[in-house]
């Protein structure tokens, strides 16, 4: 095959830790009717990538290749795609979780997963966006129907899904309370949070009261505990979507409302995103980039727990 008909691609054969990661070879994609082929440009990571890496998730076995965010260029568009056309450049995430495939040079992606690409920030910028961002959007307005005035809770709000919450709750006009380590409550500062709390050094479940949602990017003991801090009626959402059903036990018993979700494609959701960026009210906090050949070492990265913001994968 000659070089119109292959593309480089980060994939990986087994299950494992970042050294199972490899760049190789394979077919470039052909899009069918309603999809697009995006020549890829830069593509976030995600906790997500990582997790899969190493269990398979919802995947199974492998080959495969990870990646969800994508910001590009069309190359082209299968029968009845109308809203694109090649050379535009745009923005999204492809369905979670069985449309994976951006971490390479092309991906095929449903039309109505994207959107064009504002053309106020760039392609980093634009691909460190989407997966986060959707998962945000969806949780604080679409579950949480957050407003302004209300208190939000965010856990873990320097991290990728926590820090562009924080920015969606205060356009909503929410007074936002975010939790992180102490060395970086200037850094939630500086995105809008009102009311850091380092929850190395008190118990977040006692000191934050009369919230009216909560944003769970953790899981585990602390999903439960933070319907503690929930006024009657208020709302929880945990972006982990499996786990005891403690969680709605206690919900119900302290009479406030607990949602477990997954992140799903949607043109709205992202038409929403992309308006914010171009209001000057959402960024993503961009912690470093890497090229598809250093995948691993982004995985690495990634896999401390400790990155402020988003990594990204760059193909050029």
């Amino acid at each position: 095959m000659n070089d119109v008909n292959t593309m480089r691609a980060v994939s990986q054969d087994v299950l494992g830790g970042p050294e199972v990661l490899k760049l190789i070879e394979v077919a470039r994609p052909k899009p069918r009717p309603n999809e697009v082929l995006v020549r890829v440009r830069a593509a976030g990571l995600n906790p997500t990538d990582w997790k899969h890496r190493e269990s398979g998730g919802f995947l199974g076995e492998p080959p495969f290749v990870l990646g969800w965010d994508v910001s590009g260029t069309v190359e082209e568009t299968g029968i009845g795609v109308a809203a694109f056309q090649a050379g535009d450049e745009v923005f999204g995430m492809v369905p979670y979780p069985f449309g994976h495939g951006t971490h390479a040079e092309y991906v095929i992606v449903p039309a109505r997963a994207l959107v064009p690409k504002p053309a106020g920030i760039d392609h980093v910028q634009a691909g460190a966006l989407p997966l986060v961002s959707l998962t945000a959007w969806q949780a604080l307005v679409e579950y949480a129907d957050v407003r302004p005035g209300q208190r939000v809770l965010v856990h873990a709000a320097a991290g990728g899904v926590g820090h562009v919450a924080v920015q969606i709750a205060k356009a909503r006009g929410a007074y936002v309370i975010g939790t992180a380590s102490a060395g970086k409550h200037g850094f939630l500062r500086g995105i809008g949070v009102d009311e850091p709390v380092d929850y190395r050094s008190v118990d977040v479940t006692e000191t934050v009261r009369d919230v009216d949602v909560v944003l769970d990017t953790v899981g585990g003991d602390t999903s439960v505990a933070s319907l503690r801090v929930l006024r009657p009626g208020g709302t929880l959402v945990s972006i982990l979507p499996v786990g005891s059903p403690e969680l709605f036990q206690e919900a119900g018993r302290l009479g406030v409302r607990a949602v477990r979700m997954l992140v799903d494609a949607d043109r709205a959701g992202m038409r929403a995103i992309a308006g914010l960026v171009e209001e000057g009210k959402l960024r993503a906090t961009v912690a470093g980039t890497f090229p598809l050949a250093d995948a691993a070492k982004a995985h690495e990265e990634g896999g401390t727990g400790r990155t402020t913001g988003k990594l990204v994968l760059v193909t050029d």
